[in-house]
């Protein structure tokens, strides 16, 4: 029974630093977009530029 007066105030402590990384996490907008990470693996890169050749003619 003595093991519970130790139980009881972790898990209140626990469960606090759980409410209050959950609650500076939605102020730092890390739930505002929620498909998009999971989507950009799945996109192609855009294609790289290729270099214009040298159109200038030799005599």
């Amino acid at each position: 029974m003595n093991i519970l007066l130790v139980l009881i105030p972790v898990t209140a402590l626990v469960v606090l630093v759980g409410v209050a990384l959950f609650f500076w996490a939605v102020n730092h907008q890390q739930f505002d977009d929620l498909d998009t990470p999971g989507i950009l693996p799945l996109l192609d890169e855009p294609a790289p530029a290729k270099p214009e050749e040298n159109k200038t003619e030799t005599p």
